[in-house]
Order: structure tokens, then C-alpha cells, then sequence
């Protein structure tokens, strides 16, 4: 058999040349997404102050971009079945960098929304295509790590266009801070671009609405499925609503913290990058089951600590949190992928529109909770929701015919 035919068939593999092209690739790909969608995050009390609303309206900046994205996922996966994943997440990826760039030039509230409406729109189409990418390219032993490093460049874009944002903000204002976000997501593109490998296991099919209901229908059928997705749409949910709010507090006294200092908190996002990995990694030793509760357990004794009032516990809080998220977000997200079978561009959408789900909604009442009742307030909103996440991992758990035995042997399938 000629080489091009056995490249052909061949999934790609840790170690190749083609396996660090794609990681490089979708790494920056989920770098610019989160950066541009999260960017806004430490500069809500700065729209605050510029355009005279309150917490609630100001976390709107994120949520509306959240919810459109949600619902925005079903249809992308959709039409990448269609025309292909490569040319879905490239467009969507440049379309997404001009409308940011777009935003840092407009002084008007109502315009801003719908900005970023348009932008969860177009930002649709690399988280509801890029985790079905891998699950088509990606040899079954390397998944793991390759989701797991795709996931980090998650983190890491979320850190990075917070981190960005904030610091420029404090020195040229907002929009200088979303721009300087929209100009690396163009270099992101480019790199997207060039080094991604095209598909080999794709194969087009076309798109029929008409069976939508009847395909998403036959996830449901899962008996597990369904719990991935509550499991995504807490995680993601308690979150953002911590990170939403935490600014608010500090920048407020007693702490009176600047917006640079505020902006640096979210480097603890770089302990994502590592907990995707290695909790990905640990998941294919242990079983996904008992990971997945761990990392909700994180995040519960993570809220603990921030409801101590000393800025290290809350330091540490904050850290304890991003850890068990990234780690439960990157074992669900594969292992939804795994389940699916033939079903998994449907179920990946179904959990990535939990997953924003979650953000638009619980991030937007959570401000409910801070208008009334202050940090303290946001804080056991989400302690309810982990101990509800917790509950969720644990009956998935056992739900797979009862102990970590057989959900290991899965893992490793």
C-alpha cells in the first residue's frame, strides 16, 4: 500500500509532527476564542462606572455572548457536517476577531450588547467544532492529551484576554484593552490557518433540519449523557459567576485593590492548562467517573476558601476553583465525545450548549445574588450549585454499571 494511502487512513498519533501541528493550531484557536469572549470579564465594574449601570447589567457584556453562543453551537456543528470542520472554525475564528476589534470602537451601551451578541454568533463555530475535530483525527490513546492541551489553550486564552484587558484597560482605557485582545485573535487565525492538518476521517453529509429533533433525541436515549451535560452547565455556570463578581469585591474596600492587581488574579487561569492535562491523563489511569467528582470537589473547597475574608485564602480559593474546573470540563467534554458514537457531533453540541448555558444563566443571577446579599451571597449561590454538580458526577459515576471498574475499562476504550 502506497504511504499517501496509509496517511490517509492513519489517526494521528502523540509524538508526530502532525500531532504537534494540530495541537499548536487548536491551542491558539481555543487561546483567541476564550480571550475574546472573556475579555470583558475585569473591565464589568469599569462598564459600571463608564456607562452608569449596575453589577446585573454590566455581567450582560459576557452573558449575552454565552447564550447566543449556546444556541448558536447546535446549528454550527450542523453545517460543519456539511461543508467541513477546518473552513467552519477558520471563518469563524476571523469574523470573531473583527467584530472585538469592532467593539473597542463604539460609546454606546445598547450597540456594545449587540456586538457581542454578534460575536457569540460567530465564536459558534470553533468550541462546537474543534472537540469533534480531535475525536475524528485524533488516535484513541493520544485524545486524552490532545483534548486535554486544547482545553488549556482554553484556560489560558480566558487568562490571557483577562489578564490583557485589565492591564491595558488600567493604562489606555477599555477599548484599548479589547483591541489589543482583537489583534492577537488575528494571529490566531493565521495560525489556525497554516497549521492545522486537514481532515482525513471527515466525510460530508448533508445537513436535513428535519431530523435535528430525531438525532438530538437518540443523545437523550444515553443514559449518561444527559448528566455530562448538568455536570457542564454547573461547572461552567459557578465559574464565571465567581470570576464575574470576584472583581466587584475586590476593587471595593476593605481590599480597594487597582484594576492591574484585579486584572493579574486571573493568571491563576494558568493552572488550568495544567489541570486540563493532567486530570485528562489521570482519567485514562483512574476511570472518568472518580475524576469528575474530584474536580467538583475542588471547586466546592475552592468556594470555601473564598468566603474567608484574607486576600492568600481567597488567592488560593480562586486557584482551587480554576483547578477543579478545568479538570472537570476536560474529562466530560471528552468523555461525551466517547459515548456518542456516530451521535457525537449532536452530543458535543448538546453538551457545549449546557455548558454556556450555564454561564449566561447562573453568570447573570448570580448578580442577583451580589445586588442583594454581596460577595457572601454570590459565594453560597455557587456552594449550592457544586454540591448539586458533586451529586450529578456521583450518580453518573455509579449510574455506569455501579463502580470504577467497568467505568475504567470504558476510559481506556
Amino acid at each position: 500500500m502506497p504511504p499517501s494511502a496509509i496517511s490517509e487512513q492513519a489517526h494521528i498519533r502523540q509524538g508526530s509532527p502532525e500531532f504537534r501541528r494540530a495541537v499548536l493550531a487548536l491551542f491558539m484557536a481555543g487561546f483567541a476564542t476564550f480571550g475574546v469572549l472573556y475579555c470583558v470579564q475585569p473591565l464589568l465594574p469599569g462598564f459600571s462606572s463608564h456607562f452608569g449601570i449596575s453589577a446585573g447589567n454590566s455581567a450582560l457584556a459576557l452573558s449575552v455572548s454565552t447564550g447566543v453562543l449556546a444556541v448558536a453551537m447546535l446549528v454550527a456543528g450542523m453545517v460543519s457536517d456539511r461543508v467541513g470542520r477546518r473552513p467552519v472554525m477558520v471563518v469563524s475564528l476571523l469574523s470573531s476577531a473583527l467584530l472585538t476589534l469592532a467593539i473597542a470602537l463604539v460609546d454606546d451601551w445598547s450597540t456594545l450588547l449587540v456586538l457581542r451578541t454578534l460575536l457569540g454568533l460567530s465564536l459558534s463555530g470553533v468550541p462546537a467544532v474543534a472537540m469533534t475535530w480531535l475525536v475524528e483525527e485524533m488516535d484513541s490513546r493520544s485524545l486524552g492529551l490532545a483534548m486535554g492541551l486544547y482545553i488549556g489553550g482554553n484556560a489560558v486564552g480566558g487568562m490571557s484576554g483577562r489578564l490583557i484587558a485589565g492591564v491595558v484597560a488600567d493604562h489606555w482605557g477599555w477599548r484599548a484593552g479589547i483591541a489589543a485582545v482583537g489583534v492577537i485573535a488575528l494571529l490566531a487565525t493565521l495560525a489556525l490557518w497554516t497549521q492545522l492538518p486537514a481532515s482525513r476521517h471527515f466525510r460530508a453529509q448533508r445537513a436535513e433540519p428535519m431530523q435535528m429533533p430525531a438525532r438530538f433525541a437518540g443523545v437523550f436515549a444515553d443514559a449518561a449523557l444527559p448528566w455530562l451535560f448538568a455536570c457542564g452547565f454547573l461547572l461552567l455556570g459557578v465559574f464565571v459567576t465567581l470570576y464575574n463578581y470576584l472583581g466587584y469585591h475586590l476593587l471595593a474596600p476593605p481590599y480597594g485593590l487597582s484594576q492591574t492587581v484585579v486584572g493579574l488574579i486571573f493568571s491563576v487561569y494558568l493552572v488550568g492548562s495544567v489541570s486540563s492535562a493532567w486530570m485528562g491523563q489521570l482519567a485514562g489511569r483512574v476511570g472518568r467517573g472518580p475524576v469528575l467528582a474530584l474536580s467538583f470537589g475542588l471547586v466546592l473547597a475552592g468556594i470555601v476558601l473564598l468566603t474567608m475574608p484574607w486576600l492568600p485564602a481567597m488567592a488560593a480559593g480562586i486557584a482551587l476553583a480554576t483547578f477543579g474546573f478545568f479538570g472537570g470540563h476536560s474529562v466530560a467534554s471528552s468523555w461525551v465525545g466517547v459515548r456518542a458514537g456516530a451521535l457525537r457531533a449532536e452530543a458535543s453540541a448538546l453538551y457545549l450548549f449546557s455548558y454556556y448555558l450555564g454561564s449566561s444563566v447562573l453568570g447573570a443571577a448570580g448578580g442577583v445574588f451580589y445586588t442583594h446579599w454581596g460577595w457572601a451571597g454570590v459565594c453560597v449561590f455557587c456552594l449550592l450549585l457544586t454540591l448539586g454538580g458533586l451529586a450529578a458526577a456521583w450518580r453518573l459515576w455509579h449510574l455506569l454499571e455501579g463502580g470504577a471498574r467497568s467505568e475504567l475499562l470504558e476510559a481506556k476504550g
